[in-house]
């Protein structure tokens, strides 16, 4: 095999393979990519047994073939060669070795045999259908920073998408939740998914996947079974296999009866929840909303560290209300609005608190409250 490309194009490819492969695995063809050229492409595989990332890029194919080396030691190589480099690569199989040249260097490294590598049993999909990468970014982005790291609840370990029935017919949702505060994002029901099974993406996928959106043009094909999920661009293809559990029903902790409003600028609100958090204690990190009419004081009291307080201009206009929360699930659910104002509905300094975008109801958050 020997091929040349260019270092932007083999850069973009290998980092995408190499984040695939586990830094600490016993199988040492799994620390590899497979590198496969033929006609006028080069094509990069890599897997961890449960993700597999295929990036196809464009190349000078002199002598097709295959051949697999480590793939973090040539992503290292090829992020340290200069900008615009033309880089070689030639395999020799009688000698296991891959040469990697690029101007005055040049780079000789191990090879193992192709046919070791693993590849992902192809699936029969019950579902394909297409959305646009901003669609699936939002569901994806908007709900990932709920998923569970708990390894022994291993069903709340990822992101539930599935078909459910939202306010204006069926849509396409993505839940996430830990126990402490949970995500539920809509978007239009792409035409296709009508049939979708409700799978639940693993969180180290939907890390994967969100390298493929950043194109807003684009358009990824989704293809859903019982046990697998494929997304695909025109140049990457991602599998992987989807938690096996059944994710809990989540519509019983939105809660439907609150009527306490708060509408708060979310920028002003995430600030001063930051600043009055400096001074909590790493442990319980509590922060006390305490809402009056029309104004909002949160405080801080951490006995040996000392206390915070600010108070913010807000709109509430119903009965006082004192109720804690962890400040890191403040913030992170604070830092979801896109739009200038949060809505937060509240029953008691008990129960479970709702929050949305302004009216906007194709996103949803629910956070628990602590005691203060």
């Amino acid at each position: 095999m020997k091929l040349s490309i260019e270092r932007a194009a083999l850069l973009k490819a290998v980092s995408q393979a190499q984040s695939v492969v586990e830094r600490r695995n016993t199988i040492p063809i799994l620390a590899n990519v497979l590198i496969e050229a033929e006609g006028s492409d080069v094509t990069f595989r890599a897997t961890d047994l449960d993700i597999e990332v295929v990036d196809k890029a464009p190349a000078q194919v002199e002598r097709a073939g295959a051949t697999t080396v480590s793939a973090t030691t040539l992503h290292e190589i090829v992020r340290k060669l200069p900008d615009g480099a033309l880089v070689t690569l030639t395999a020799d199989s009688a000698a296991g070795r891959l040469t990697v040249e690029a101007g005055r260097s040049n780079f000789s490294l191990a090879t193992l045999p192709k046919e070791d590598f693993p590849v992902m049993a192809s699936s029969e999909y019950a579902s394909n259908f297409s959305a646009p990468a901003p669609v699936l970014r939002r569901l994806f982005d908007k709900s990932k920073f709920a998923i569970s790291t708990e390894e022994t609840r291993y069903y709340l370990n990822g992101v539930y998408m599935h078909v459910a029935d939202g306010d204006e017919g069926r849509v396409l949702r993505c839940v996430a939740t830990d126990g402490h505060r949970l995500a539920r994002i809509d978007a239009d029901l792409p035409k296709g998914a009508e049939d979708m099974p409700g799978v639940i993406v693993p969180r180290k996928t939907v890390g994967e996947l969100r390298k493929l959106l950043d194109d807003d043009d684009m358009t990824i094909a989704v293809s859903v079974s019982e046990t697998k999920i494929r997304f695909a661009t025109p140049d990457i293809t991602l599998t992987s296999k989807v938690i096996d559990g059944t994710f809990p029903d989540y519509t019983r902790v939105i809660p439907q009866g609150n009527t306490r409003r708060l509408e708060v600028d979310a920028s002003d609100f995430a600030r001063a929840v930051d600043r009055v958090a400096t001074v909590s204690s790493e442990r319980s990190r509590a922060v006390k909303l305490q809402l009056d009419e029309d104004r909002l004081i949160l405080s801080v009291n951490a006995p040996d560290s000392g206390a915070a307080e600010e108070e913010l201009a807000v709109a509430y206009s119903d009965e006082r209300l004192e109720i804690g929360f962890n400040a890191k699930y403040l913030l992170e659910i604070a830092s979801q609005v896109d739009r200038e104002n949060a809505v937060f509905l509240f029953n008691s300094s008990g129960d479970p608190t709702l929050m949305r975008e302004g009216n906007d109801m194709s996103a949803v958050y629910v956070v628990m409250p602590m005691r203060v």
